[in-house]
């Protein structure tokens, strides 16, 4: 069970103009936030680098701002997006983000791109001193859908990364989804935060602001004070504020940060970073820094690059072929699957395979979360079933030619169920609704359970509600992984929505 939808507590500003409420509010966020998360969205073209469509920022207090870079003039946006990614007072978070500023560069290069980006901490990097504080520990390389899983209890679907983010307007979901990948990143943070302090990773110490360069009202106004008071610290800090807002102009400031100054050349006033934050940002801070070469689209260093060739033909060509199903099918209709082709999914259409058990196509996944291709192959084999792939890496397999393997052309997991229901021509009912396993693509046992047997069944392996018991509800067992299904509201949910997506009811 999970613990509640996370979507529903963000609060999440489309931004499409720079003279809107919204902009207002980013522009407020920022001047009160020591800490945000970074992501950005675009439609995938080749050999050029694509334009950024959308640009998340997400902040404290649940709020993400969604930047609408088809929309906001580039012109008024570079300066300020320029002066966030410098700002010494704010730590970016980002997953891999320096491929988002390799594009985002690329789509402010009329005004100057961006080159820079710091203090910036990795999620990546977050994640590895949550999991390993020994030292000589390899590196784990995992998805950011992975580690929300595994560090704050949920999954972050990514079914809609691929989906159009040039089309106007932005559907709800892929709205929700970027606010989502936004600020999942600080959460993670917190977590990683919450644990070095605990855990005594960071030497709080009280730090006397000595800063020579600071203006000598501010100087005088505490020289009588005991600077390791917390309290006047704070009261500092607001001085220091209210200075900055009614000192400020275009000439450049120079700002104190552990290590060193940075310079700033905006009139923003933004709020300096807490101890606790000071310290995380020294020990654990990077920075991202573009090369010249980084932004420059990569091309081949092989000039006249020979074509690829399959059994004669252009790889190329063999691709866009094998993409159509031809011939005989590889499955026995005498053998399981009640003459419906049997599939085995890879890593890259896993999501599809859960579709198809719930239409009551037998779906396989691999034996291996990473399996080399000729484990596929051979399971594939000796299933007898159909891979299905989004991977043209796979087609170059000369011994996959009798149409053991199925390109998926689509991206989302509902298309993809029509697709595959079109391409091999089976035919749905609403009677195989629900008939597989979802877990583990294993049968019913063909007699339901009473409610006894089913707590019987259930004993140290799988809870049932207590408010199903007064329901007389018949239960259903998978015959391989034992777990208990009941035609509840769930059920209901989701012989309806696969009604829907099939048509059934047409």
């Amino acid at each position: 069970m999970d613990g509640g939808d996370p979507t529903k507590l963000l609060k999440v500003h489309l931004v499409t103009c720079t003279d809107s409420a919204e902009f207002a509010l980013l522009s407020s966020a920022l001047t009160r936030t020591s800490v945000v998360g970074l992501d950005a969205e675009w439609k995938p073209v080749r050999r050029l680098f694509p334009r950024v469509a959308v640009l998340q920022i997400a902040c404290g207090d649940s709020a993400v701002f969604l930047l609408d870079l088809l929309s906001l003039p580039l012109s008024s946006l570079w300066a300020p997006l320029r002066e966030l990614l410098l700002s010494p007072d704010i730590l970016k978070l980002g997953f891999g983000f320096k491929q988002d500023l390799v594009y985002l560069s690329s789509t402010f290069a009329s005004h100057g791109g961006f080159d820079k980006v710091e203090p910036y901490l990795d999620i990546k990097s977050v994640y590895n001193h949550l999991q390993h504080n020994k030292k000589h520990v390899p590196k784990q390389s995992k998805s950011l859908s992975t580690i929300c899983a595994e560090v704050l209890g949920f999954s972050l679907s990514k079914e809609l990364q691929c989906s159009d983010w040039s089309h106007r307007p932005l559907t709800e979901e892929q709205i929700t989804y970027a606010a989502m990948d936004a600020h999942c990143l600080l959460d993670i943070f917190e977590v990683f935060q919450a644990k070095v302090v605990k855990e005594g990773d960071l030497i709080l110490e009280t730090t006397v602001l000595s800063n020579p360069d600071a203006s000598l009202g501010l100087k005088e106004l505490f020289q009588n004070h005991d600077m390791s008071d917390k309290v006047l610290r704070a009261h500092f800090s607001e001085a220091l504020a209210i200075v900055q807002a009614t000192t400020c102009s275009d000439t450049a400031q120079m700002i104190p940060l552990a290590g060193g100054m940075i310079q700033k050349s905006s009139c923003w006033v933004t709020v300096p970073m807490d101890e606790v934050l000071l310290k995380v940002v020294k020990k654990y801070s990077d920075k991202i820094l573009l090369k010249e070469s980084d932004r420059k689209p990569k091309s081949s260093k092989k000039k006249g690059k020979k074509h690829s060739l399959f059994n004669g033909i252009s790889l190329e060509k063999h691709f866009e072929k094998s993409d159509e199903w031809r011939g005989t099918p590889p499955w026995d209709p005498l053998v399981g699957g009640n003459a419906y082709p049997k599939f085995l999914c890879d890593v890259m259409v896993e999501g599809l395979a859960k579709h198809l058990r719930c239409v009551g196509i037998d779906a396989a996944i691999p034996y291996s979360k990473k399996p080399e291709p000729r484990m596929l192959i051979e399971q594939a084999q000796k299933e007898k079933r159909v891979i299905l792939t989004r991977d043209a890496k796979l087609l170059r397999h000369d011994y996959l030619t009798k149409n053991q393997i199925y390109r998926v052309k689509t991206l989302l997991k509902n298309e993809q169920l029509l697709e595959v229901i079109e391409a091999f021509q089976i035919k749905i009912n609403e009677d195989q609704l629900m008939s597989r396993c979802t877990k583990c693509n294993g049968t019913f046992i063909q007699k339901p359970l009473t409610t006894e047997e089913a707590i019987e069944a259930a004993k140290g392996f799988q809870r049932i509600p207590n408010c199903l018991f007064n329901k007389n509800l018949e239960f259903w067992q998978c015959m391989d992984c034992h777990q208990l299904y009941w035609e509840g509201t769930q059920y209901h949910n989701a012989v309806q929505k696969f009604v829907d997506i099939c048509k059934l009811s047409d």
